[in-house]
């Protein structure tokens, strides 16, 4: 007889000797000769289990909480929701779900939660998301709701945690769940959250996100801890019935004499030592090899320094302030998010226009209450660096502007997804570019979309 049993971030297996355990016929189960018991990844449980079951061997199986959880919800899911859970229950209960921000994520996971009815651990990216991820949980099935992070580490059969929290916690729970949620799972792909995933047994696994595939490729680690992506809809897909219509401009600006004569120096310092060197900037290699190089190499280290100013000069042009205050005096009667890609940029323009403020400097609290009178009507425009992209529960707003970001597909349909939710009058979304012609920005511009 086999034991399956939960020990430290792994599958223990008691009865089964060292010679099966070297066969291979199980998966990722190996011996482990300091405890002289075989083993496997926690993660590897539920084939581990199927492969035993298929060999028709007897096993006694003490992994898994087995309480059951009586629970339903209010929610009444649109065509598509049930078509992605539908497609995830049919994969076995595993796989990642990509859905554009404003689409309901949440909703198709409170409702697998309900369906499958067993300890469900959720994990999330950021303190904001790990909070609204309770009260949702709270609010629909009416139980106590867990917390690992944010200054609790409380374990309820329904528990919330950050990415950080789980992997700190999960050798000590990973047989406590029999069903995890990965909010924004690309997050998974980075090397320490990988094990936050390899040390939870949960044979049930769903991903959710808005932009799957990773420039690294990192997906593919994702795909394999997780599952792999069995439903889709992009934004165009949802656009007008789901989620808002959409419009997205594109607006070009001039770097004053003073601005372009700066950035062409820096830049051509750039692109000289780029040229000398042999690199590339379509290689992410060659990019990583110069990041290399600019600790012992001075010119290395100017082109890098130059490339930061440039990037700045562009990204940050005096003509982009003056084209927001166009902006803003266009939809005074709107509400809108402006985006840049630099903090000192945001104190300008909040100076300059008297716009609420928010980046990593800010406050919990404060951020708080800047987006709930944002919400209530008190203020109707932000201003942001990059973190109102993802994790935060933002409110509906109807224009963006875009005035500096990364080429990243994921940040640019994260920003296009933050005015995107369904209009109660039906009205269309817009959201703008404002992009410093004849610059590196507008390469930028055209690969992010």
């Amino acid at each position: 007889m086999i034991t399956l049993r939960f020990e430290d971030g792994t599958i223990r297996l008691d009865g089964l000797a060292e010679s099966d355990a070297a066969s291979g016929s199980l998966p990722g189960v190996a011996w482990d000769d300091r405890g002289l018991v075989a083993r496997a990844p926690a993660y590897r449980y539920a084939e581990v289990r199927e492969a035993i079951d298929d060999e028709g061997r007897a096993f006694d199986d003490q992994v898994l909480d087995d309480t059951v959880l009586s629970l339903s919800h209010s929610y009444d899911l649109r065509d598509y929701q049930h078509e992605a859970v539908a497609a995830w229950h049919e994969n076995g209960d595993r796989g990642v779900i990509e859905l554009p921000t404003g689409a309901g994520k949440t909703v198709l996971a409170v409702d697998a939660i309900a369906t499958l009815g067993v300890p469900t651990l959720v994990i999330v990216p950021t303190i904001d998301l790990l909070e609204q991820w309770r009260r949702e949980l709270e609010t629909e099935f009416d139980v106590p709701v867990g917390q690992f992070g944010g200054g609790e580490q409380r374990k309820e059969a329904i528990t919330v945690s950050t990415y950080d929290s789980a992997y700190l916690r999960a050798e000590d729970v990973g047989g406590a769940f029999g069903f995890v949620v990965f909010d924004e799972v690309h997050h998974l792909g980075g090397e320490g959250y990988r094990d936050a995933a390899r040390l939870l047994a949960a044979p049930a696994r769903l991903g959710l996100t808005a932009t799957f595939e990773r420039p690294d490729g990192a997906h593919e680690v994702v795909a394999d801890l997780v599952g792999p992506k069995v439903y889709e809809a992009t934004v165009d897909d949802l656009a007008g019935e789901h989620l808002a219509d959409y419009e997205l401009r594109r607006i070009e600006v001039s770097l004053g004499p003073e601005e372009r004569s700066a950035y062409d120096e820096a830049q051509g310092t750039f692109v000289d030592y780029l040229k000398r060197s042999n690199l590339s900037l379509r290689s992410g290699s060659d990019y990583r090899k110069l990041v290399m190089r600019s600790g012992t190499d001075p010119k290395a280290r100017e082109a890098l320094l130059a490339k930061q100013r440039a990037r700045r000069i562009m990204m940050n042009a005096d003509a982009k302030v003056e084209t927001l205050g166009r902006l803003l005096d266009r939809h005074r009667d709107d509400r809108v998010i402006v985006f840049t890609a630099h903090t000192d940029l945001v104190y300008r323009l909040s100076e300059r226009y008297l716009l609420p403020a928010i980046t990593s400097e800010t406050g919990a609290d404060e951020r708080r209450e800047t987006l709930d009178r944002f919400r209530d009507g008190t203020y109707s425009r932000v201003v942001t660096a990059n973190v109102l992209d993802e994790g935060v529960d933002v409110p509906d707003a109807n224009v963006a502007v875009v005035l500096a970001g990364s080429g990243s597909e994921r940040e640019f349909t994260q920003r296009l997804g933050r005015i995107l939710r369904p209009k109660g009058d039906g009205g269309r979304a817009l959201l703008y570019e404002v992009v410093s012609e004849e610059t590196a920005e507008e390469r930028v511009a055209d690969r992010r979309r």
